[in-house]
């Protein structure tokens, strides 16, 4: 791995990073509850890509695997939050 390489993927870590604390802040703070799922949607994309890098800088298959498990989790979950929103129930 080139050193260019190492530091934008420490950078695109550290703005990850960042970008999760900040939907973190607006779950906990969110005025509404379309908000707070929006960022709940925001946390697991961004915990999702977090995982990508981190299996390219460690050059392993188990993250690739976690990441696609976050996001058919984080699917499946936001689609239930959002069907118990609009109708009051998640199964019909």
């Amino acid at each position: 791995m080139t050193p260019v390489l190492f530091w934008a993927l420490k950078f695109a870590l550290f703005l990850l990073a960042v970008a999760m604390l900040c939907a973190l802040s607006r779950l906990l703070v969110g005025p509404t509850a379309q908000d707070r799922v929006m960022a709940l949607d925001c946390l697991y994309i961004n915990g999702m890509l977090m995982m990508l890098v981190l299996g390219i800088i460690y050059a392993s298959n188990v993250y690739f695997e976690a990441a696609l498990l976050i996001a058919l989790f984080g699917f499946v979950g936001s689609t239930a939050i959002a069907k118990f929103l609009l109708r009051g129930e998640v199964i019909e």
